[in-house]
């Protein structure tokens, strides 16, 4: 009879054993749940996609503004230059408090294309504005043209912001060699 009531007790703790396993799991599962974030979660979700049309919405926008830029180059048309130059205020404002979510080298290249727009569009007023804000946002940082000369050098110089005594040293500015010679000529002429 004991070798009955041995079996009959290791069948009793092996039908526990189960049983005390899938208890400990479900009080785990259920501790473990609270508090954590959620990736598959429905607000990351909400969350994700407002970031992803923030970003999407400045890029429609400022793409927008690119193709007014093209078609005042084809027309020369300066109020379409003021038109895409006010877009592109207008897309970088409309970002908010999302800003973080475009790099800032493709903020940079918005503003730089305002800037030059308002310049074209005869707004230099708007220009300046636009450049100080730049230079504000993006302290220590420059655009570049193709033949290597600096933006802000060509702004500061195209909206007046260099000092008179500058005018004679132009080599010594990152400017192009044509904005250097036609403020060489300007030069020129107003004293001879």
């Amino acid at each position: 009879m004991t070798k009955l009531h041995s079996n009959a007790t290791v069948w009793t703790r092996m039908a526990a054993t189960p049983a005390l396993l899938l208890a400990v799991l479900t009080v785990v599962a259920c501790s473990t749940d609270k508090g954590l974030p959620e990736f598959g979660s429905i607000d990351f979700r909400e969350t994700r996609y407002e970031d992803v049309a923030a970003l999407r919405d400045f890029r429609d926008c400022r793409d927008q503004a690119v193709e007014l830029d093209s078609q005042a180059r084809a027309g020369g048309d300066p109020a379409r230059y003021l038109s895409s130059a006010e877009l592109l205020e207008r897309c970088d404002l409309d970002l908010g408090s999302d800003a973080s979510m475009v790099s800032e080298d493709e903020r940079m290249r918005a503003h730089g294309l305002g800037i030059q727009n308002y310049i074209k569009g005869g707004d230099a007023g708007a220009a300046r504005r636009r450049l100080e804000r730049f230079k504000q946002l993006y302290a220590g940082r420059d655009l570049y043209y193709a033949d290597g000369s600096s933006f802000r050098s060509t702004m500061e110089v195209l909206l007046g912001q260099r000092e008179q005594r500058d005018f004679g040293r132009y080599s010594m500015l990152n400017v192009s060699t044509a904005l250097k010679d036609e403020m060489r000529r300007i030069q020129y002429w107003k004293h001879n």
